[in-house]
């Protein structure tokens, strides 16, 4: 089972040292998630990190960055979104039904299914399966090693998605609630957890 971690959507001072110390402890595969922000400050954060990380890394836009720094690929939200003319690369895809995904599927590497548990950042986003359903569409080969879970996804429930048959799941909220941006310096509860993590999916 893979492990994905989803940045947060804000930038922040810590957050170099803190991405370098992930990809230290392990990290392989981490989603550049700043919709709406100036890609001046994704290339100043890039560059603060080390290139050996750069493959590691997947983008949600401002897509030119995959090339110039030669990142892993390009995530899409939607199932059928087309990809920017004349990308080659590795593509990801969001999609939020088990309509979707049988599209979604045809056209990514992997694709990450929306709504799983209920967010823990989020209270809005609430969980839209029920695990009847989701072990219905694992029966039908929808949910495989190429869907991963997100969606309030934590240290309790990735035993659940293991053993729905997901391939992987996207960590955020549970991973970022332990190290608030504004107040504080010290980042070692946020790596604990991550370690824990990465031993939770085996």
């Amino acid at each position: 089972m893979k492990l994905a971690v989803m940045t947060q959507p804000t930038f922040f001072v810590e957050e170099d040292k803190i991405l370098t110390s992930l990809f230290d402890e392990g990290l392989d595969n981490l989603h550049l998630y700043k919709l709406g922000s100036s890609p001046m400050y994704s290339e100043r954060l890039l560059t603060l990190l080390s290139d050996d990380y750069y493959g590691k890394i997947t983008v949600h836009d401002n897509f030119y960055l995959k090339e110039e720094y030669k990142l892993h690929g390009i995530h899409i939200d939607g199932a059928s979104t087309p990809v920017p003319k004349g990308y080659r690369g590795h593509v990801s895809r969001t999609c939020t039904s088990l309509e979707e995904l049988k599209e979604a599927k045809k056209n990514a590497d992997y694709v990450f299914l929306k709504y799983i548990f209920d967010s823990q950042t989020e209270p809005d986003q609430k969980a839209t399966f029920t695990e009847a359903q989701l072990k219905e569409a694992a029966n039908r080969g929808l949910i495989d090693r190429h869907v991963y879970a997100l969606g309030g996804m934590n240290l309790d429930n990735i035993r659940i998605a293991k053993d729905l048959g997901f391939g992987g799941v996207v960590i955020s909220g549970d991973l970022w609630k332990r190290f608030n941006i504004h107040q504080e310096l010290d980042y070692q509860e946020l790596i604990d957890h991550f370690t824990k993590l990465r031993k939770a999916i085996g």
